[in-house]
C-alpha cells in the first residue's frame, strides 16, 4: 500500500443510518481513508437494478455529530457508480459493502443488493468485497467488522483475482464459537415462496411476499452449510453467468437460419 493512505469506498443497501455500515465505517477508519456513500433507506433486495429515468439526489449526512457521509435516492449500485464517477476525486482503492443485517448466501446472492454494490466496484475495475452477519435479528457487529478489517488489509495488499469479488457471510455467534474461516461455493438454497393476502382499512387488497429457506445443500464448503456450522464464509464470485458446459453443447446444434 506505501506511504499514502488507501482510499476505501463503503455503502450497504441496508441504509445510510443502518447500524451495520456505522461499524463497517469505523473498521475502514483503521486502515484508510474512508469515504461512505449509501442509500438514503433501506434497498434490501434491489439486485443490480440502476437508476435510468429519475435524477439521482445527494446530500451530506451526520450521524454522531460528525459527518458521516453521502446520502443517494437510489439502489447500492447507484451509490457505487456515482460515488466512483461523480462524488470521490479518485478512484477508490477498494470497494466494501455491508455490513449486512441478514445472510447474503446460496441464490439469495442474485437479489442482494449487498453483494450488488460490490459487483459493481469489481465491474468497474475496484476490488470488492460485501459482507454480511448472518442473522435478521442479532446486531452485535463488533467481531464482523473487526473480521471486515482483517480481511480488507490482506485484500489490499495482495488484491483479488480480475472479475471477482468476496462474499463475506460471518456466523451470528459469540467470536469464541466461530469455529474459522472456509472458503466456500455458493450454495443452492432458496425461499419457498408465497403471497400473503391481506386487506386494508379501505376495504383493498394488497399482498405481501413471504416464505421460508430451502436448505438444499449439505456440503460442507457451500456457504450455507459453512455458517451454519460455524464458520466464516468466503465466497468467490465472478458475474460471468454464462454456462460453459450448456455453451459447448448448444453449439453442436448448429441451427440455422429458418426458411
Amino acid at each position: 500500500m506505501g506511504d499514502q493512505k488507501p482510499l476505501i469506498l463503503v455503502t450497504n443497501d441496508d441504509g445510510v443510518y443502518a447500524p451495520g455500515i456505522y461499524a463497517l465505517f469505523k473498521a475502514m477508519s483503521e486502515l484508510g481513508d474512508v469515504r461512505v456513500v449509501a442509500p438514503e433507506s433501506e434497498r434490501s433486495a434491489v439486485g443490480h437494478a440502476l437508476t435510468m429515468s429519475d435524477p439521482l439526489r445527494v446530500w451530506e449526512v451526520d450521524r454522531y455529530g460528525d459527518i458521516f457521509g453521502h446520502a443517494v435516492n437510489g439502489t447500492p449500485a447507484d451509490c457505487v457508480k456515482l460515488a466512483v464517477k461523480a462524488i470521490l476525486q479518485k478512484k477508490p482503492d477498494l470497494v466494501v459493502s455491508g455490513i449486512n443485517q441478514g445472510p447474503n448466501t446460496a441464490i439469495n446472492v442474485i437479489y442482494s443488493g449487498t453483494v450488488s454494490a460490490a459487483t459493481e466496484g469489481t465491474l468497474m475495475g475496484i476490488p470488492s468485497i460485501a459482507f454480511s452477519l448472518a442473522s435478521f435479528s442479532k446486531s452485535d457487529f463488533d467481531f464482523a467488522a473487526r473480521f471486515a478489517r482483517h480481511l480488507a488489509y490482506r485484500v489490499l495488499q495482495d488484491g483479488v483475482p480480475q472479475g471477482t469479488l468476496l462474499n463475506v457471510n460471518i456466523p451470528a455467534l459469540p467470536e469464541d464459537q466461530i469455529l474459522g474461516v472456509k472458503i466456500t461455493r455458493q450454495g443452492q438454497g432458496r425461499y419457498e415462496e408465497y403471497f400473503e393476502k391481506r386487506v386494508d382499512p379501505m376495504n383493498r387488497n394488497y399482498f405481501w411476499l413471504a416464505g421460508k429457506k430451502l436448505q438444499l445443500d449439505n456440503d460442507s464448503d457451500v456457504d450455507d452449510v459453512a455458517v451454519m456450522e460455524g464458520y466464516i464464509a468466503i465466497t468467490p464470485i465472478q458475474f460471468d453467468l454464462t454456462d460453459y458446459k450448456a455453451l459447448k453443447n448448444l453449439q453442436k446444434w448448429e441451427i440455422g437460419l429458418p426458411r
